[in-house]
């Protein structure tokens, strides 16, 4: 059976709409790392370095706050299998920049940030994105649905 996509359970508040998820060959590169190191998490900094790539960090290694928003929460687990949580956390700086966008956290050939977990691997994390059909995605319950049914715009973020 292969992989497939995985997408995140609704984390913020008043929202019902996912906003991020993860491609099948970055699915199996996190269960891979995750056997490696053990619980893990994404964080988009929108910083320096590889400020458009999402940093992977084992869960206990780097420290949220108010200055963050949880985007949303994935299960790398395997059917049957006990939950593997995953959080995916952007600064809110860099949220209030993105928050019309619906992220895809894929992996490319090359070297990223030496900080995120897959970078010995020769591979890094990189952020797909689709612009929402609208200006508030999330103003309301009737905008969420109309969002839900139309075909989201395509557009890269580029590392």
């Amino acid at each position: 059976m292969s992989t497939t996509t995985i997408t995140a359970s609704v984390t913020i508040a008043g929202e019902t709409v996912p906003r991020v998820e993860l491609t099948p060959v970055a699915v199996d590169l996190l269960r891979s790392l995750w056997e490696e190191h053990g619980p893990l998490m994404f964080h988009q900094s929108g910083g320096c370095c590889d400020g458009s790539s999402p940093m992977l960090f084992m869960a206990d290694e780097f420290i949220t706050s108010d200055q963050d928003v949880r985007l949303g929460q994935f299960d790398l687990a395997p059917a049957g299998d006990p939950a593997q949580p995953l959080d995916f956390w952007m600064s809110a700086e860099q949220f209030s920049y993105w928050s019309h966008t619906f992220l895809t956290v894929d992996v490319v050939p090359g070297r990223g940030s030496g900080f995120s977990a897959e970078a010995p691997r020769g591979v890094r994390f990189l952020i797909r994105s689709e612009l929402m059909t609208t200006m508030t995605p999330f103003a309301g319950t009737d905008q969420i649905e109309a969002d839900a049914e139309a075909p989201p715009a395509q557009a890269t973020i580029p590392a």
